[in-house]
């Protein structure tokens, strides 16, 4: 292999796309340096068109191309794909799976080399660059694999290295937790609207309300309590508020959002 790394997609879907994007707007990847195979012609040609990345004309195509290969399909899938490729991945390539609930000891049932094997749970902000992935190294994975592996998802967010122990937990958190903020965006909005304010004005102050929150928080680093109290003030309109999320149970049901979420995921994991 080269010293330039080739990154072979197989899916091109959304989070594929996003991937995409972040290698080259990151500058971590030229458009020659990316091939992608896409089962719907469609999908395919949106990506070469818009991206000038190179086509490949099928799964086994992309193994012959890439050094890194990213697994992008949709678990019901990965049967037939990891069928088709698991013989011709070599132990000089990296194989990375996005495919949720597809454990590492089942990626590696079916590769015949001692091919290194990461497994991923990343997160749709990946699509604002704004994403938070998981990693897991498999069985033949070191460090610098991992390395080149967090590169793709720093790229479009924040990557961390976890156990897979964990990876049902963070499918609850930041995999699934999207959907909670979704959630609380659209109840800020209501909840202002309901008083009067227009929505479009209603929904951008949420918006940026939980952004600059949630950046606060990350660039500080101050525990969320902390910021929390610094925000309400004795006997205070924040104070109020508080105290109805604490009547609601807000925090409680978070958690068992979380939990909720978790325990799917290894239900499916099992199934």
């Amino acid at each position: 292999m080269g010293a330039v790394e080739r990154f072979g997609f197989i899916g091109g879907g959304n989070m594929g796309e996003a991937l995409i994007k972040g290698l080259l707007q990151s500058g971590r990847a030229q458009p020659q340096d990316i091939i992608v195979f896409d089962v719907m012609p469609d999908r395919q040609k949106h990506l070469l068109e818009k991206y000038e990345i190179f086509p490949a004309d099928n799964n086994s195509a992309v193994i012959e191309e890439a050094t890194i290969i990213v697994l992008a399909v949709k678990p019901q899938n990965m049967d037939n794909v990891l069928g088709e490729i698991g013989p011709l991945v070599t132990s000089e390539q990296i194989l990375v799976s996005i495919a949720a609930g597809v454990t590492l000891g089942k990626l590696e049932q079916y590769i015949r080399s001692e091919a290194p094997v990461i497994r991923v749970m990343p997160n749709t902000p990946a699509l604002a660059l704004a994403g938070a992935a998981a990693l897991a190294p498999g069985t033949h994975a070191t460090k610098e694999d991992m390395a080149k592996a967090m590169r793709i998802f720093e790229a479009v967010g924040v990557a961390v290295d976890v156990e897979e122990k964990y990876m049902d937990i963070v499918t609850g958190l930041s995999g699934s937790g999207p959907a909670y903020v979704f959630v609380l965006l659209e109840a800020l909005t209501d909840g202002a609207v309901r008083l009067g304010l227009p929505r479009n004005q209603a929904q951008l102050l949420a918006s940026q309300t939980i952004l600059g929150a949630a950046k606060l928080a990350q660039e500080t680093g101050v525990h969320p309590g902390q910021l929390k109290d610094m925000v309400t003030s004795p006997g205070g309109t924040t104070a109020a508020g508080l105290h109805a999320l604490e009547k609601g149970g807000f925090r409680s049901l978070i958690m068992d959002a979380v939990a909720a979420a978790a325990n799917r995921s290894a239900e499916l994991g099992s199934e």
